[in-house]
């Protein structure tokens, strides 16, 4: 053959030698890609992100080396630990895994929008005068995930939601001001909760127990959390792990209101409408589109 021919001719066989895939395997590149993408979108910003990205450079990393170098036996050893790689991801993952799990078995409805708007004025008195007075408070509103266990950590109200009561309960020198306050079914559920401080380590210095408590409580769940700062008086909000701060008394009735008063599915559609009317952007940072500040 001569030379020309063949140095022409082994790349078209290289060529031919792939074998390209079919519409299942099309089918399931797309499935694998998709799962990819939800993977990554979920677990960036959270905890977890760091974690999982340096696993998987060192797994790829380890993976390329023995295959290239001929190790044979370790290339063996590093496919069999993939089994006890997946269970330690569990582990690692664990909070992350039960916050998913929690949404996927969400209901789109939590209770009826009067009995809820009913809540929104008491809850901005409270919060605003304690605002003024720079009184400490982290109030917590379930949504449809339940909060027992926090609950347990502090001591059953099962009162009515009034401005009064959320005040006095965070006044200094309360047995019960250290704590959070959990709202459930349209009545405070329990005071002096302990909540799970969030293990995010890219947030602000200036951010104090009070603030981190409350953002690991929406990492944890699907709350809204209150959070009023005794240092400076400065109101913030936290959800799904992200906490806005600077809410005045306009913008904290509103977003309060509209919470209450409508099913969630309902509030992201109406955050998306009002996001270029809303110069703050708060009510669109509620329902996940804002950023840790």
């Amino acid at each position: 053959m001569p030379q020309g021919l063949w140095i022409h001719s082994k790349p078209m066989n290289w060529l031919h030698s792939i074998e390209y895939p079919g519409v299942t395997g099309l089918i399931e590149i797309l499935i694998l890609a998709v799962v990819f993408y939800f993977l990554v979108k979920f677990f960036r910003g959270t905890r977890g992100a760091a974690i999982l990205t340096g696993l998987a450079i060192l797994f790829a990393f380890l993976m390329v080396i023995t295959k290239f170098t001929n190790l044979l036996i370790l290339n063996w050893l590093l496919q069999k630990l993939m089994v006890y790689l997946a269970l330690a991801l569990i582990v690692i993952f664990q909070p992350e895994i039960r916050r998913a799990l929690a949404r996927l078995g969400r209901q789109s409805h939590f209770l009826a929008g009067k009995a809820r708007r009913a809540l929104a004025d008491p809850i901005a008195d409270a919060v605003l005068l304690m605002a003024s007075r720079k009184i400490g408070a982290l109030i917590a509103i379930e949504r449809e995930v339940e909060t027992l266990g926090i609950q347990d950590t502090g001591t059953r109200l099962n009162s009515e939601v009034s401005a009064e009561l959320l005040t006095s309960i965070f006044y200094p020198g309360t047995p019960l001001h250290d704590g959070g306050v959990i709202i459930s079914e349209a009545r405070i559920a329990a005071a002096g909760c302990v909540f799970p401080l969030t293990q995010n380590d890219d947030l602000s210095n200036d951010l104090g127990t009070r603030h981190r408590a409350a953002i690991g409580m929406t990492e944890e769940t699907d709350t809204v959390v209150l959070v009023v700062s005794e240092e400076t008086g400065i109101i913030s909000i936290a959800y799904n792990g992200r906490l806005k701060r600077g809410f005045d008394g306009p913008h904290l009735r509103r977003v309060l209101t509209s919470f209450l008063g409508r099913e969630s599915s309902g509030l992201q559609q109406m955050a998306r409408r009002r996001k270029k009317d809303d110069d703050s952007g708060q009510l669109s940072f509620i329902f996940g589109e804002g950023f840790n500040e």
